[in-house]
């Protein structure tokens, strides 16, 4: 790269607005989130005011020890000599607590300017943060700064060019005399190689018993036997551990900070503190926020409520009868599309392709973009106000009982929006057992591409006017599957072991910045558009040639193939000759006990692996092309008729929902995995899963009205031993890992 060049590099503590100030230096739409994990990777681009300075903002960690996987990435990036400047950004109203990995990134050596986030909030406090004696206890610039307010950046930035050109100084802080006498001494044993304003890092790593500073320090023998005998020698002195006594050293001298630079306003309960004893309150949190998520689904989905008006409109006019505007008339987009196809004379195959294929299948998932975006709205607005941290806090509790950590259930939320994110976010996860277990069953969580299967299952089921129960009753489905699956799998000795300890810090709760909530809603809504016009497209052209193409073979003719609807001769019902059908009716035998066995159904619970969207895109194609023509204007009650039964539907709805998630989706579970034995264990388990729960719903269902067979009786067999793995005690040797997660992990 160009000498001329500035990479500076963004660390900080989860939640202390790394993304948040990334987002707006760069004009990036970075994820934002209010829990640990947000940033999984470190991530690049350029400041917009001037392209020559490269920002990479790194995940957020509690400190440079490589205890997991974002600390060894962010520890890697510093000290790989990359940055030419360290932008360490602090939470100003958890100051202490962000101190401490502030004091570790200056003893890196690095130039660092330290930017106290948040500032606004420190202010409506009544706190005061002295900055420039703060600056000099620690040997480098403070700023005072708001990402959320867009404040002190420019200031900020100033500092950092002026400090550019430094090299970095070894730390100013210093701990108690006994230790820094041993710390000088390992100093002295270091190689000449390493520079002089790194050596104090080195040394502390090395009296920390630190593995990659042992391997990464090319001691000889000799020294390191004599740095070994110096720490065993200081911890029989101080009657502690290494690392605990750097840590409490470190604590010391912020101890020491603190008193010189912040001066607290008298003790009051904050508005945060109030809201949370209810919200966060043992009885009351849980109830809570079901009744939240019920409502964030009701105002989407329901009837009458504002995304359904939305997409019922879009259905009756953008893609129904047409609509008329300040007394103009204006037709639907198929009847545009078929009035042009008409005027250039294209041949009925191209009509089929376009209007039964393309316009039906990416037009009826188009169709549920209203809903889709006041679902996000709502949702991003729960994450981005600080309420969604709670929820984690409240799940933690739940989770632990059960031998769970509430670490896993944040992949599940961020699931909500998408599951290739959700996946991603187990990497917060240290211990690799409660990492693969959560893979396997993030993504039950319904994400923005089940909606549109979701709604149809709501009219389908009941009917618009009584609807309003179903959206949430699924998405509640979800969770549930989530937490019997982790209880079952937590009992077996593939995941046995001690929950991984949660550790979150709760942010304020605020009025979201409404360039971050307007990104966030268009970062999930824009991913939904452009798979509709990428992978639906091509899979609705994919499903348009299997139906309308296959062998047709019938009483008064030979068997051909080709175009069914153009073939002479063909039966009404041309698409129960079709290659799809074909494909469809090979394997409807394994949904039969489920209550759907037809090749249609069939058809659409394979596509929508592919991407769930394509549940409802084939639907409506199939639908819309059965016997050559339109047959309801109201999808779900035509996808109502394909089913014999609501428990069938319901069964239906249910595996589409719980199975293997969209292709993008599994590549991710591939790669997190990073192992194609796990990676087949989770996508076999969560159809199988799917499965059993389908069946269980059709069969009770059928129970119910007088209907009994022998899949009946599987069905309770597999709910006995459900409820048997459910309920059993906790193994012994589900407890017998006691080491530390990371150990575990390792």
């Amino acid at each position: 790269m160009a000498a001329s060049q500035l990479h500076v590099a963004l660390a900080g503590n989860p939640n202390c607005g790394k993304t948040t100030l990334f987002n707006l230096i760069t004009g990036q739409n970075g994820y934002v989130g209010n829990w640990p994990g947000v940033t999984v990777e470190k991530k690049e681009a350029r400041l917009s005011s001037d392209k020559s300075v490269i920002v990479t903002d790194l995940p957020g960690i509690y400190s440079l020890s490589p205890y997991s996987p974002e600390e060894r990435v962010s520890r890697d990036y510093l000290m790989g000599g990359e940055p030419d400047v360290v932008v360490q950004l602090i939470d100003a109203t958890n100051l202490e607590r962000n101190l401490y990995l502030a004091l570790q990134v200056i003893e890196t050596g690095l130039p660092v300017v330290v930017a106290l986030n948040m500032a606004d909030l420190v202010e409506k406090s009544g706190d005061k943060i002295d900055a420039d004696v703060l600056s000099r206890r620690l040997g480098c610039p403070v700023v005072m700064v708001s990402a959320l307010k867009n404040t002190g950046i420019d200031r900020l930035f100033a500092e950092v060019r002026r400090v550019a050109g430094s090299k970095g100084k070894a730390a100013d802080h210093c701990f108690d005399s006994a230790i820094e006498d041993v710390l000088q001494k390992i100093e002295a044993l270091l190689p000449g190689s390493v520079p002089a304003e790194k050596r104090r890092y080195w040394a502390v790593k090395l009296f920390e018993r630190d593995a990659d500073a042992q391997a990464s320090v090319n001691l000889t023998r000799d020294a390191a036997a004599s740095v070994e005998q110096l720490i065993a020698d200081c911890e029989r002195d101080c009657d502690d551990d290494a690392e605990s006594i750097i840590a409490g050293e470190r604590y010391a001298v912020i101890a020491h900070i603190m008193d010189e630079c912040v001066r607290k306003a008298p003790a009051r309960m904050s508005v945060s503190e109030k809201i949370d004893r209810v919200v966060t309150n043992r009885v009351l949190g849980l109830p809570i926020f079901l009744a939240i998520m019920f409502a964030v689904y009701f105002i989407a989905t329901s009837s009458g409520a504002i995304g359904t008006a939305g997409t019922d409109w879009v259905n009756d006019n953008l893609f129904g009868e047409g609509f008329e505007l300040f007394g103009v008339s204006f037709p639907s987009i198929p009847g545009a599309i078929e009035g042009w196809l008409a005027s250039i004379g294209a041949s009925e195959l191209v009509t089929s392709l376009v209007l039964d294929g393309i316009v039906a299948g990416v037009g009826a998932v188009l169709g549920f973009i209203p809903q889709m975006f006041v679902l996000f709205v709502l949702l991003s607005f729960l994450e981005d106000c600080g309420y969604m941290a709670r929820v984690a806090f409240v799940m933690d509790r739940v989770f632990r009982r059960f031998g769970l950590s509430g670490k896993s259930f944040i992949p599940m939320l961020v699931s909500t929006g998408c599951g290739v994110p959700g996946v991603l976010a187990t990497k917060t996860i240290e211990n690799e057992k409660d990492r693969r277990m959560t893979v396997m069953t993030t993504t039950f969580i319904p994400c923005g591409a089940k909606l549109p299967i979701i709604a149809l299952l709501m009219g389908a089921l009941v009917g618009d006017a009584e609807a309003a129960w179903i959206s949430p009753l699924f998405y509640f489905l979800g969770v549930i599957a989530v937490i019997a699956s982790g209880i079952m799998l937590k009992k077996t000795r593939l995941f046995a072991g001690r929950p991984t300890p949660f550790v979150m810090e709760l942010p304020s709760y605020h009025f979201p910045s409404l360039r971050s909530w307007a990104l966030h809603v268009w970062e999930r809504v824009s991913a939904y558009i452009k798979k509709a016009f990428t992978i639906i497209f091509a899979s609705t052209v994919v499903v348009w040639f299997l139906t309308n193409f296959g062998v047709a073979s019938w009483d008064g003719g030979s068997g051909a193939f080709g175009f069914l609807p153009g073939m002479a001769g063909v039966p009404e019902e041309f698409t129960d000759y079709s290659v799809l059908a074909m494909l469809g009716g090979a394997i409807a035998w394994i949904f039969a006990p489920l209550g759907f066995s037809s090749w249609q159904a069939t058809a659409m619970s394979i596509t929508g692996l592919v991407a769930k969207e394509n549940v409802v895109a084939t639907a409506s194609s199939l639908l819309h092309i059965a016997d050559g023509t339109e047959t309801d204007p109201n999808l779900w009650v035509a996808f109502a008729g394909m089913f014999p039964t609501a428990g069938a539907i319901a069964a239906f709805g249910a595996f589409n929902l719980l199975c293997a998630p969209c292709f993008a989706a599994m590549g991710t579970i591939r790669a997190q995995m990073n192992s194609a034995k796990w990676t087949a264990i989770a996508i076999g388990y969560e159809c199988a899963f799917a499965w059993v729960v389908g069946l269980m719903i059709n069969q009770f269902y059928l129970a119910a009205t007088g209907v009994f067979s022998i899949w009946t009786v599987v069905a309770l067999v597999f709910a006995a031993l459900i409820l048997f793995q459910l309920f059993r005690p906790m193994p012994k040797y589900a407890w017998t890992d006691d080491r530390e997660p990371a150990a575990a992990a390792a």
